[in-house]
């Protein structure tokens, strides 16, 4: 039996320690709001935060995970300042990307509070967004930044 602790419970689990850790959390627990889109790592959808980094939940196993903290998409507040301001911004057209777009940016804010237009694009820059929201999505981290340092 395995254990991990997501969105801060502790769970234990029968799936091989090499499920990988996409399926696990969509299918086991039932954590849809993580998608799954590339399957490569490259796009970003399926982004999770692994002890506050925003990690690639496809190229990860259960294993690779053991020890560690996991918070998905259900897992951020609804108040957080970061989609609040999503929100307040209007950032989601289709929605598909969002949630991994969401974790991104919470683990941006994490590391640095404060960021400039360049940190965001750097932190950002490997999560796709088919509808091309990426101006939206700048506003609602700056937005989110200045909540946090209110």
């Amino acid at each position: 039996m395995l254990e991990l602790l997501v969105n801060g419970k502790r769970l234990k689990t029968r799936s091989s320690p090499d499920t990988p850790l996409l399926w696990f959390l969509r299918e086991e627990l039932g954590l849809t709001g993580t998608k799954y889109s590339c399957g490569v790592g490259f796009c970003g959808s399926c982004s999770v935060l692994i002890n506050g980094e925003s990690k690639r939940s496809c190229l990860l196993t259960i294993r690779d995970c053991i020890g560690s903290s996991i918070v998905t998409i259900e897992g951020i507040p609804q108040d957080h300042p970061v989609k609040r301001a999503w929100f307040e911004e209007r950032v989601p057209e289709c929605g598909y990307c969002q949630p991994g777009q969401i974790i991104s940016a919470v683990a941006l804010l994490n590391k640095n509070p404060f960021p400039s237009a360049e940190d965001i694009n750097i932190a950002m820059d490997n999560n796709l967004c088919r509808c091309g929201t990426y101006n939206r999505i700048k506003r609602a981290i700056l937005r989110a930044s200045r909540a946090i340092k209110s």
